[in-house]
């Protein structure tokens, strides 16, 4: 069957009118304009639907002996994965993700990364254009991606040396708690003590412990090795000894004992010298036993002696025996208890301090604090410009030539104007029954300008923050302390010149030191923790250190 499609012809009646053929040629235009409008909106709901994407992560670690890297180190651009080591475990997890190309990414001869790419979202292959634009934003890329691995680690370095300052930190302060926080106060007795550690924290230790019939326990040890394993050690040993010492009071046993309840928890490659006297503070009568310790130094007069014993450093052999001796300290002897890293400390051409040097500074000192400030600043000096080697102990022990127990007054004053008037009246109400006359009213003057310094430049004039005073009265001497926040030790003043000053050559500041330098005995400067402490020295006698009175130094 055909189908037919018949025509009908139009005749001249049928045909539209002029005017009919313009309405209807309008009813078109606006209709095939609504028409446009209407694909043209349902085409634009179309382009905002999200199409579908066939891109993905490709997520792919690789071991750090893969012989992939090596590979990829010595590639010279984008590689293909056909042509990566089969034998790589990273290259069949590639192949597993459909891994096409693969782009290394090398700096300073450095694979920092790479690029894994897979099929194009328009299926064709990479071209050469393609892999020369690859291999351009890998040249880019590396050195960047370099620098953010970089700057990672260094957070990570930076995160961990902060865990470990305070960790050390908190380790410190745990170990002071260990030396005594003040030294106790021995009648007609003088003690000072130094100590220095190589690092935050250190392995060497002293103690002053008070015994049931009176006498005091002096001891001085020495751990071997530094940091935080000596001070772990350290702690050990300082907690047998003072448990010990509440049982018995014989150096040696002290000693045997200690030795044997620490070889069973002391690491194999460790061990600890120790030196323990006992002194009769009445008689000076002295017994003392040493556990592989340094020899302690007696100043007799123009002598200078060492006060021998010999006995195995605790923790090395079960079974030692500790030989005791007794000596007699007498009135103005002085005793230096002291580790190794003093003797043992190198300059920069290798020599060593010495026990020469130490015992140079024991016969020269007059008093026992001097022989510790003489020995800090002589070591200082000599070992200038080298590392510290080893931490540093110096504890020494002094008997008064006359009775009478030491005595120390300790306030506190605002930081305030004014405020250094008080401090000298109350320091001189208690120096009174020491000092007379001149001798009063320098010190009462040095007190008063070294006390307006520490308000003013030490403390800033913060009224929060308090200037400390400690006074301490011997048979011998009368010591005031003044402790301030300053960040510093003060300059040297300079020898005023009033015809300097008035031409403007010379500074202002520095006369107040000069000043109290002049009229006390001795001037002493330095830190302790997070104070500046100036200490005041004056001989009860009149004399100074030297055996000079104070005008008579003036005129020499």
């Amino acid at each position: 069957m055909t189908d037919t499609l018949e025509t009908k012809a139009q005749t001249p009646a049928d045909l539209p009118t002029p005017a009919e053929r313009d309405a209807q040629s309008g009813a078109e235009r606006r209709h095939g304009r609504a028409a446009r409008r209407a694909a043209a909106k349902s085409a634009r709901r179309t382009d905002q639907s999200p199409a579908p994407s066939r891109a993905r992560r490709i997520d792919i670690e690789i071991e750090p002996g893969d012989p992939l890297l090596v590979y990829l180190q010595s590639a010279s651009g984008p590689v293909e994965i056909g042509a990566l080591p089969d034998y790589s475990p990273a290259v069949a997890k590639m192949i597993a993700q459909e891994v096409q190309l693969v782009v290394p990414l090398v700096t300073s001869g450095e694979l920092v990364g790479i690029l894994a790419l897979g099929q194009r979202l328009s299926e064709r292959t990479y071209s050469r254009n393609d892999r020369r634009l690859l291999d351009s934003l890998a040249r880019y890329a590396a050195p960047a991606l370099r620098l953010g691995q970089l700057m990672r680690v260094q957070e990570r370095q930076a995160r961990e040396r902060e865990r470990i300052e305070q960790e050390l930190h908190v380790a410190q302060l745990i170990q002071q708690q260990f030396l005594p926080a003040e030294l106790p106060e021995l009648g007609g007795w003088n003690v000072a003590a130094f100590y220095r550690p190589a690092r935050t924290v250190g392995g060497d230790f002293y103690d002053l412990i008070e015994l049931p019939d009176g006498r005091i326990m002096v001891v001085a040890g020495d751990v071997t090795d530094k940091g935080v394993p000596a001070a772990l050690v350290m702690a050990s040993t300082h907690a047998l000894l003072r448990s010990t010492a509440a049982m018995v009071t014989s150096p040696g046993e002290v000693l045997r004992r200690v030795n044997e309840l620490l070889i069973p928890q002391i690491p194999t490659h460790m061990f600890v010298t120790c030196l323990v006297l006992v002194l009769d503070l009445e008689t000076g009568r002295t017994h003392f036993a040493n556990a592989g310790h340094n020899l302690p130094y007696v100043r007799r007069g123009d002598e200078v002696v060492q006060l021998h014993a010999r006995g195995m450093p605790l923790g090395l052999m079960s079974g030692s025996v500790y030989e005791e001796h007794e000596t007699v300290i007498g009135p103005g002897e002085i005793v230096l208890l002291y580790s190794d890293g003093i003797t043992e400390q190198h300059r920069a051409d290798g020599e060593m301090f010495g026990f020469g040097r130490t015992a140079a500074l024991v016969s020269g000192a007059e008093t026992g604090q001097q022989l510790v400030d003489d020995a800090v600043q002589s070591l200082n000096t000599f070992s200038f410009g080298v590392e510290q080697e080893d931490d540093i102990t110096l504890v020494t022990l002094q008997r008064g030539r006359r009775g009478g127990a030491a005595e120390t007054v300790s306030f506190s004053v605002a930081s305030e104007a004014g405020n250094e008037r008080g401090a000298m009246d109350r320091v001189a109400s208690i120096a009174s029954t020491a000092l007379a006359g001149a001798r009063l009213d320098a010190l009462k003057t040095a007190v008063s300008e070294t006390v307006m310094n520490a308000i003013e430049h030490g403390n800033r004039g913060d009224a929060a923050l308090n200037v400390l005073i400690a006074v301490r009265r011997t048979s011998e001497y009368v010591t005031v302390e003044v402790a301030d926040y300053g960040r510093g030790l003060r300059q040297d003043a300079e020898t005023p010149d009033l015809d300097l000053k008035l031409a403007g050559l010379q500074r202002p500041r520095g006369w107040g030191l000069f000043l109290v330098r002049e009229l006390v005995d001795r001037v002493e400067e330095f830190r302790d923790g997070d104070r500046h402490v100036v200490r005041l020295v004056m001989r009860v006698d009149g004399t100074d250190a030297a055996g000079t009175a104070p005008a008579e130094r003036r005129e020499s």
